[in-house]
C-alpha cells in the first residue's frame, strides 16, 4: 500500500486531540474534522486558479455553485448587496 501522508497526518492530528482532551469524550470530530481541512483546501484550489472559481471548482472536481456555496459558508466570499 503506498503512503498517503495527508492520511498520516490527519490521523496523528486526531490522536493527538484525543491525548489534549485527557480522557475527556470527544464531540463533533467530524465536522470539526471537515471545516479544518476544508476551508484551506478551498483557500489553495482559489490561489491556484488565480481566485477563477470555475478554474478552482474544475480543480476540486466539484461544480462552481458548490464552491460558491462553501466559499459563503466558510466567509471567503462576500456576498454582493
Amino acid at each position: 500500500k503506498k503512503k498517503n501522508l495527508l492520511e498520516d497526518c490527519v490521523r496523528t492530528s486526531l490522536e493527538q486531540y484525543l491525548k489534549d482532551l485527557g480522557g475527556a469524550d470527544p464531540s463533533g470530530i467530524y465536522e470539526m474534522v471537515i471545516t479544518c481541512v476544508e476551508r484551506p483546501l478551498l483557500e489553495f484550489a482559489l490561489e491556484h486558479a488565480d481566485n477563477n472559481q470555475s478554474r478552482a471548482a474544475e480543480f476540486l472536481g466539484i461544480t462552481r455553485n458548490t464552491l460558491r456555496k462553501k466559499l459563503l459558508a466558510h466567509k471567503l466570499l462576500a456576498v454582493a448587496s
